[in-house]
């Protein structure tokens, strides 16, 4: 009887790792289920175009029938437990899934980190139900606004996510002429934390060219249903692409000198692990609620592997890959061949996270930073324009090439 992997995840981890393994594997030799409790990939670096354009979602969510080979079965569902002794993943329907090897793959969840009404009043951006969500509120507000009393749209994190969110509401606001007054808020003193000032400059003149204002320095202390409420904070703070995670709430100090209003509150401030996860008994940190992973991406469970955002994927020297889409999709190439080892008692390879710089869209602009690979070298480190804007969308557009195929990636190009 052949044996029986389970891939859970349908993110880029997820996805990458089942187009892998079926590239390793050869017939007969394991059966591959794939869960997943959405039916579609979504391209989640592109995912905050739905805001500006709804329709732009069949671009950025590909159905996974069109990712899986024919062999593959997939399951709808959420996978709710891990039985390491009985090798079975439970959904919350229902399922029991059986499995030889597992590679756990269930991305991350928005940190709100005890902040007082923040889960409660804020907008997130993880799925397509948010994008969409977003949109529908920032169209609400702007209807119901005026150009004496414009809306106010407030973004909680200056992160690539947060960034290229504000960018794709800004060009909302200028296509519809929508009286809508937008603010960028982050806990430390520079946009794109913990990066290199040229690109921090790059990023801030092409906020502050479509109107985006920037207030830094000051963290959220708590939210309620019109308004948040910032204050000073002497803490170390990692945000969603950061090397950790924030600190404790006890460890800010929050003075509360600053309110701000809003009509629109949308938050990308950190992640953190799936609350399912603690019911899949392997070693995870306490903070984050990320599983621990080798960097074979092998867990405390020989049997169990864990990628992507999910996982803390050593790197050695106390390091861990970030959690990045480039980290994942890097990741997931070696994982899915490493599942097809395991499954034929090959010895497993190690897998290093190569940074192949940075691509950040604000609205209809694109900065580029330290990009390398493909055997091209850039003569400029940071640059904009439209080679920079040529880059994002070769890169949005070769992943879905990968995982569904060029007529789609071609049909996607204009709107990434």
């Amino acid at each position: 009887m052949s044996q029986q992997v389970v891939v859970v995840g349908a993110g880029y981890a997820g996805a990458g790792t089942v187009k892998a393994f079926e590239d390793a594997i050869e017939p007969n030799e394991a059966e591959l289920t794939w869960v997943s409790d959405t039916d579609y990939h979504l391209v989640l670096h592109e995912a905050h175009r739905v805001i500006r354009k709804p329709e732009v979602e069949s671009k950025v969510a590909i159905p996974v029938e069109e990712i899986k080979g024919d062999d593959t079965e997939f399951v709808r569902g959420r996978v709710t437990e891990v039985d390491a002794d009985e090798r079975v993943v439970h959904t919350r329907d229902g399922d029991e899934i059986e499995y030889d090897y597992l590679l756990v793959a269930v991305g991350s969840a928005t940190a709100f980190f005890g902040i007082d009404g923040l889960r409660e009043h804020a907008l997130t951006l993880k799925t397509l139900d948010d994008a969409r969500e977003i949109h529908q509120a920032v169209k609400t507000a702007g209807q119901e606004a005026t150009t004496t009393e414009p809306a106010k749209v407030l973004v909680g994190g200056a992160g690539l996510s947060g960034i290229q969110s504000a960018g794709e509401i800004a060009e909302y606001r200028d296509d519809h002429k929508a009286p809508i007054d937008i603010e960028i808020v982050e806990g430390l003193d520079s946009v794109f934390p913990n990066n290199d000032p040229e690109v921090q400059g790059a990023i801030r003149k092409r906020l502050d060219g479509k109107d985006i204002a920037v207030s830094t320095g000051e963290f959220i202390s708590k939210v309620d249903e019109h308004a948040v409420y910032l204050g000073g904070a002497e803490a170390e703070y990692y945000g969603e692409d950061g090397d950790g995670d924030a600190p404790a709430k006890e460890d800010i100090d929050f003075s509360e000198d600053l309110v701000m209003e809003y009509d629109v509150l949308l938050w990308t401030g950190g992640i953190t692990g799936q609350p399912e996860v603690e019911d899949f008994h392997l070693d995870a940190d306490e903070r984050s609620n990320r599983v621990y992973a080798e960097s074979t991406f092998e867990t405390s469970d020989d049997r169990v592997f864990a990628i992507g955002d999910t996982a803390l994927v050593d790197q050695g020297d106390d390091d861990v890959a970030p959690p990045t889409a480039q980290a994942a999709w890097q990741a997931a190439e070696v994982a899915g061949e490493n599942l097809a080892r395991a499954v034929r008692g090959a010895p497993l390879k190690s897998w290093r996270h190569e940074d192949k710089g940075t691509l950040i869209s604000v609205g209809e602009e694109a900065v580029a930073h330290d990009v390398k690979g493909g055997g091209v070298e850039f003569p400029i480190n940071t640059f904009g324009g439209p080679a920079a804007k040529a880059l994002k969308k070769a890169v949005a557009s070769r992943w879905i090439a990968d995982v569904s195929g060029y007529g789609r990636a071609l049909n996607a190009w204009n709107d990434m």
